[in-house]
């Protein structure tokens, strides 16, 4: 029965989504299945705690319990054209049909209702028709400024009639009619109005909110919406034109060519910076960008949204693309609008017959306008911001050369000194690149000259994308001539070979000795792109003396130090939490990263990324053996209790080898085979994990 239940409740779901044809619907059908145990079309509505707005809920708000950043409360109400019924459950009643002017009333509108009578309007919407009236809450028209609305209501005149009838069409239009970008034209001069129908299931009209949508009437339909609208004659160029708030922006837009762009039909959003935006950028930075026509472009196209957003149609941040083809991340806190979490929007939502404009007190400069000094300035890397300055890099950091900064992060300088120094101002020449780069445009095995005359390596990895051991953390910084890549590493060029490295590092004198011994100093010397976790003279000095013995066999030390090796190239930036690498000799070694540090076969690496011209070494204080792997034994308990696999060779419990016979796959006594697809080994039908 619970089974029938659960599919009768899916075939509910499926239908549901089915049925729901515009976003709206949508959000109203899921407002409704979250209310369904509440009875009978019992809508649930989340308001935002300490105000009067509430909303259908859809999923993202409803788990979130969300609203622009607020707490909402939850309530349970009749769904949009039904009424209680004393004594029954939820809300069972259709709201019977009745003209216009009275669903005014039974919706709730009572302000409207008032006003219509005193304009005269009563009659003609108690009349025979067909028509759509959008009309404003109470508290809209509450929230009208003294000024507007004793200009509207006094001596009942003819501007209180041309008001209202602005807020009607002569159609009836339910919310599957109020398309996204739709115009239709009004009772009030066919001036249009504006309906933008969001995916989030917000619509509205000339940015008004619809709060209660589809009361039907016996001549049309009401829409309550959340303000008194007004007509739109201008566009958004014009609204620029005549606001002396916005001079500087009007100036701006002529000088970029961007007129003709905000005359022309679209439907554009513009966060329209104010003279006091302006004012507050350096003069030095300000007319650089002004006399830069490129710049100027990019930067005023980095306020204009490709598609109309009113303020009511953003309910939780939202990266909204721009002319300038980067993205902004509009949301909103409370009642107040942000930009890229900023709540900088002083006035919203003017609309225009090709956009609408909301003002804003701060200016948006987009990276494409930037020098590399203000991307660096401007960014987290203020440790290396500083540096570069002390080391008198800036003019290639404010200049039009075309350059590519390497900026480490602030933890890449931790317990380094920071002393300006000949070879620091040298090392920091390194991180600058001759030509402006992109990420996406490097290859592995690409050579990349610096400032300072030296070539560095490009290497490509599953997910990493590194510059020796340099590895890119952060998208590219895109400025106006200059790049810049944030990396996670001071820039460590290659000192020598493999061999080269080992020997300028008193470390790993012992090791030398044991290279050369093992005859593999040749190896090491080669061309090739090898990866050695070198054991310091202190992991020598941990072995046990039965151990150190075994080693004066040159085949058993080229056999250990072999398994040191790895066939790739692999530096830390490029180590995930399951990396796995092949050695010269063995099965492979497991890598992984903790707090930080790097561990290889459960070992952890004490330095990394020691940069050679044939590979890289990491340092490690113990000598790196073979993982074990323990299986059960569940039939033979009696004479083993636990056995292990290491390097592919079956022990028990003490490491002592066990007979092939005892745990070849024909053996009565146990069976195995391991799965590397699935990183298991089956043992007498039990899995262990690898």
């Amino acid at each position: 029965m619970k089974r029938l239940t659960l599919f009768a409740l899916a075939i509910t779901l499926i239908a549901t989504g089915f049925a729901a044809k515009t976003p709206y619907q949508a959000v109203l059908q899921h407002s409704r299945i979250r209310g369904r145990t509440h009875g009978p079309n019992v809508c649930a509505m989340q308001k935002i705690q300490g105000t009067d707005k509430k909303y259908f809920t859809n999923c993202k708000q409803w788990y979130h319990r969300k609203i622009c950043g607020k707490p909402t409360v939850v309530s349970y109400e009749c769904c949009p054209g039904y009424e209680k019924v004393i004594g029954e459950k939820g809300c069972p009643a259709a709201l019977p049909l009745v003209n216009i002017y009275k669903t005014l009333g039974v919706v709730g509108a009572t302000t409207t209702k008032m006003y219509s009578e005193r304009a005269k309007l009563q009659e003609e919407i108690e009349g025979p028709g067909s028509f759509t009236f959008f009309a404003p809450s109470n508290e809209a028209w509450a929230a009208l400024s003294t000024e507007i609305l004793d200009a509207l209501v006094s001596n009942v005149n003819i501007e209180l009639l041309n008001a209202l009838h602005y807020h009607m069409i002569n159609k009836r239009l339910t919310s599957d009619d109020l398309k996204h970008g739709a115009s239709f034209p009004s009772m009030y001069q066919d001036f249009d109005v504006h309906i933008h129908h969001y995916s989030n299931g917000i619509v509205t009209v000339n940015c008004a909110r619809l709060v209660k949508t589809d009361q039907h009437a016996t001549n049309g339909i009401v829409h309550v919406v959340d303000r008194v609208i007004t007509a739109i004659t201008n566009n958004v160029n014009s609204l620029i034109d005549t606001d002396d708030d916005l001079d500087t922006l009007r100036t701006a837009v002529a000088a970029a060519g961007l007129t003709n762009l905000l005359e022309n039909e679209g439907s554009y959003t513009i966060f329209a910076p104010t003279n006091e935006a302006f004012e507050k950028i350096p003069p030095e930075t300000l007319t650089r960008i002004l006399g830069d026509p490129v710049a100027l472009k990019d930067l005023l196209n980095y306020h204009i949204l490709k598609n109309l957003h009113c303020s009511e149609s953003i309910v939780a941040g939202t990266p909204l693309e721009t002319l300038q083809g980067t993205v902004l991340e509009v949301g909103c806190d409370g009642e107040e609008m942000t930009i890229n979490g900023k709540a900088i929007v002083t006035q919203r939502d003017k609309l225009g017959t090709n956009g609408v404009i909301h003002y804003v007190n701060e200016l948006l400069i987009p990276d494409s306008a930037k020098t590399l000094l203000e991307l660096v300035e401007g960014s987290v890397v203020t440790t290396a911001s500083k540096l570069f300055k002390d080391a008198g890099l800036t003019d290639h950091l404010i200049g039009s050369e075309a350059v590519t900064l390497l900026a480490p992060l602030n933890d890449a300088f931790k317990d380094k000194s920071l002393a300006m120094t000949p070879d620091l101002k040298k090392l920091l020449r390194n991180h600058i690149l001759k030509e402006k780069f992109s990420s996406k445009s490097l290859y592995h095995g690409q050579e990349l000259e610096t400032l300072g005359g030296l070539k560095l390596r490009v290497f490509v990895f599953r997910n990493s994308l590194c510059i020796e051991n340099a590895c890119i953390a952060a998208h590219d910084k895109n400025g106006r001539y200059a790049n810049m890549f944030i990396v996670d590493q001071i820039v460590a060029p290659p000192m020598g070979t493999v061999m080269d490295v080992l020997k300028a590092d008193d470390r790993f004198s012992t090791l030398v000795g044991a290279i050369q011994r093992a005859g593999l100093t040749e190896l090491l010397n080669k061309k090739g792109t090898y990866t050695f976790f070198a054991p310091t003279n202190a992991a020598f000095s941990a072995m046990p003396p039965a151990d150190l013995n075994k080693l004066m066999n040159p085949k058993e030390l080229a056999n250990l130090l072999r398994y040191h090796i790895g066939e790739e190239f692999l530096v830390s930036g490029a180590v995930t939490s399951h990396t796995r690498m092949k050695p010269l000799t063995g099965d492979k070694l497991e890598l992984g990263t903790r707090n930080s540090t790097v561990y290889v076969n459960r070992v952890p690496v004490v330095e990394t990324d020691l940069m050679a011209t044939n590979g890289v070494v990491h340092a490690v204080d113990v000598i790196i053996k073979p993982l074990c792997i323990s299986l059960k034994n569940s039939r033979n308990t009696a004479v083993y209790s636990t056995l292990y696999m290491c390097q592919g060779i079956i022990l028990n419990e003490s490491f002592q080898n066990i007979s092939p016979v005892l745990c070849s796959s024909a053996s009565p006594i146990c069976s195995f085979y391991i799965d590397y697809h699935s990183n298991t080994i089956r043992y007498n039908n039990n899995i262990s994990n690898i």
